[in-house]
Order: structure tokens, then sequence, then C-alpha cells
């Protein structure tokens, strides 16, 4: 029977370690100690996978840290980030150490699918030469590749891994072939079998960056409309009237894809002499959301002859998205550093952070604990993530921990336009 070993436990690699061990032994490996740890124990940090479906898998599954025990494997998915780094260029060190190790232990006829996002070619240019240096294998004659990327949405509950269309593709139409079926067997919404690796990369990286752009076009109407006098929320319902207008909204636009990926396509571009100026346009405009939003919260205050240097202010929410514990490329840090640089005084609450997941740039002192059971009024709150928890009890909320004559930002519009959002 085959076995197969997931690289990488986190968001995407987690829940397919747990649907694939319906069918397969599994071998799920991940560097990170303490990971192997939880998992073991039969607790995920990222709510991803219940623990009702971690303890169906304790019969298929082993957990390691040590990359030798998935020796034995014919199949390997690689599911680690593809981040970028300080210049906003490809960071590929985590592909490159995930494929260095797998390269160690690869055999002959094994296949190594790649699920990380990253630009057109690369599996091909960066990944394959290291799995050969490392195994002495020949490409496409002793060992094979595939690439399927992974569409998971974290937090998403309703868009299931087995309920999203898989694209897959293989080096050659034989392993394209396997693939294709060996994904078939737990996607319940089919599969698409791309012509190439490069079809089905460039597939991947021009979802998030569809979407990005489509985002930071909002933000621009946002924009507009904001030095108009006009509510975007009534301006776009009134638009999507039309069977083809759009349906985006404004926002902070954070995590590991949609405000990542768009660097990793721009970056090809230019080493082939092109300048994706629309892309890198939207980037700009996304990336500068929190600024944005934290200079409109001072205009507020001071519209109401508030104290900037007495101000205390609450931001409810450190995560990139709603009902999701990952903190990746939040520009909540951009609005918090921003009140701070004014002199205001800043606090934080999300019932998704702890002392272990907890923003670096935050103080202890800075951080209130949800619930919110304090006797404390603040001078502005603002609602910057729509977690449940914040969206159930934002009246409560309002009415006990708001100053009078506060300020009130909505950025992800819960209330309705009643309060100033994006």
């Amino acid at each position: 029977m085959t076995t197969v070993c997931i690289v990488g436990l986190g968001y995407v690699g987690l829940p397919l370690l747990v649907k694939i061990s319906s069918k397969y032994e599994v071998i799920g490996f991940d560097q990170n100690s303490r990971r192997i740890e939880e998992l073991k124990k039969g607790n995920d940090s990222t709510f991803e996978v219940s623990k009702t479906d971690l303890r169906s898998t304790r019969e298929t599954v082993k957990y390691t840290d040590d990359i030798s025990l998935a020796k034995d494997c014919s199949i390997f998915i690689i599911t680690v980030p593809t981040p970028i780094d300080v210049n906003k260029e490809p960071d590929f060190l985590p592909l490159q150490k995930a494929s260095k190790s797998v390269g160690k232990i690869l055999k002959k006829d094994d296949i190594v699918i790649y699920e990380s996002t990253v630009y057109p070619g690369a599996t091909e240019e960066i990944c394959v030469p290291i799995l050969e240096r490392e195994s002495h294998l020949i490409f496409n004659k002793d060992f094979f590749c595939g690439y399927s990327p992974e569409r998971v949405n974290p937090g998403d509950k309703n868009h299931p891994l087995e309920s999203i269309v898989k694209v897959t593709s293989g080096s050659t139409p034989e392993v394209a072939d396997l693939v294709d079926s060996f994904y078939k067997q737990f996607i319940s919404a089919g599969t698409y079998k791309a012509s190439s690796i490069k079809v089905a990369e460039a597939a991947k990286v021009i979802e998030n960056t569809q979407r990005d752009v489509n985002i930071a076009l909002i933000n621009e109407f946002s924009i507009i409309f904001s030095k108009i006098g006009l509510n975007t929320s009534e301006v776009l319902e009134a638009a999507k009237t039309k069977w083809n207008f759009l349906d985006f909204k404004p926002g902070l636009v954070g995590g590991h894809c949609i405000g990542v990926d768009p660097y990793y396509l721009s970056f090809k571009a230019q080493t082939l002499g092109y300048m994706p100026n629309l892309i890198l346009g939207a980037r700009q405009i996304n990336s500068n959301m929190g600024i944005y939003v934290a200079n409109q919260t001072i205009k507020k205050l001071v519209s109401k002859n508030k104290s900037l240097q007495n101000c205390d202010v609450l931001i409810l929410g450190a995560t990139f998205k709603e009902n999701c514990p990952d903190l990746r490329n939040s520009l909540i840090e951009d609005i918090y550093m921003e009140l701070k640089s004014f002199g205001l005084n800043v606090f934080l609450s999300d019932p998704y952070i702890n002392s272990n997941n907890q923003p670096p740039y935050l103080d202890k002192k800075n951080i209130v604990e949800y619930p919110l059971l304090l006797k404390k009024k603040f001078q502005s709150i603002i609602f910057a993530v729509a977690h449940e928890e914040f969206i159930n009890s934002r009246q409560h909320i309002c009415d006990d921990f708001l100053d009078q004559n506060g300020v009130i930002i909505d950025i992800k519009n819960i209330f309705n336009g009643e309060y100033w959002s994006l």
C-alpha cells in the first residue's frame, strides 16, 4: 500500500492529511516540534481541523519532525509557506528546505507534488534541481513531480477542502494522470488537469492577484467616496443591481495569500523585462489601507475635540481575517503603530490571540483579554476584524466601553453604515 508524506502541517497540510488518511497511511512531517507534539495530543491551534477529525486519523497517521521516518513513502506532498522578504521579493527558503529534506530520502519512481503558491516555472527551476542534487537521481527518469495548488480558505467552514475543484498537473503526461487520479479520491468537487506544471502554477498565482486588484479598486472607490461624503456600502448596493457588476467589498488585505502572491508574479514579470504597473499599483493601495484607517480615526477624534494625548483607543481584532487565528501580514499592525505615532494610548483585544499566538508588536500591557472584563472607557473603538464574537456583542461593547461622544470606526461595516467604515 502506498504511503504518503505531507511536508508542512499548517492551514493547508493538515486538512489535506486528514482527507488522505481515509485511504492511505500518512506520515505528517513538520520541522516545528511544538506543532508535532500538539497534533499528537489531538489539538490544532489553527482551528482548521476538529478534535473529532484528528482522532479519526490515529490509526493511519504518524506525526514526526524527523524526515527519515518517511523514507518508505512513495508520494510526497509539500505544503510549506511561500512568503516574501523585506524587499517584497519571493522568499523560497521554506520551499528550498522542504525540497532538501525530501531529496535526502527520495527513491526511484517516487513522486513529489508541490502545493505551495509560486510563479510559473518555479517548481522546475528552483525545487527540482535541489531534489536532483540531494537524491542523486534524475528528474523525469528516476523520480517525478506534480503541482496541485492549494485552495484552502482559512477559517471558512462553508468551503472545505473537498468542496473546491482541485487543479492538478504532472511533469509527464503519465504522471499528470496519476496525480489527477490520486486527488480525485478525496475531492468530491472534482479535479481539473492542467496541461503542464507551469499552467497550474500560473492559474493559482493569478487567482489571488485578481482578487487583490479588484479589492484595490473598491478600496480606491471607498477613499474617493469618503471625500465626497458618500457611504461606500450604499453605492455598492446600488451598483450591484446590474448582473455583471463584480461584488467586491473594501477592506484590509493581509494574510499569506492575497497580500503576498502578487509579488511572486510581479517578480517573475520584471525578470522578463516587463513592469506590471497595475498589479504593483493595486498592491500599493491595499498595503496603505491600514495607515489610511488610522488617519481617518485621528480626523474623527479631532473633529470631536478629543485631545490626542489623552485618547485611549481599543482595536478589536488582530488577525488578518475573521474567525481565524492567523496573524501573518495583518494590517492591524499598521493601524496600531500609526495611532501610537500620534501619541494615542492604543489597546487591542482579540479572542484568537494568546501567549503562544501574540502579535510581536504588542506590549503585554496593551493587550485586553476577551471577553472585555474591565472598568474602562475608550475615546475610540475600532471594529477591525469581523469575528463572530464582536458581531454578536457589538452593541454591548459600545454601551459599556465607549466614552461619551466617542468615535466608532467600523472597518467591516458590521453596523450597516451607522458609523464610518471603508
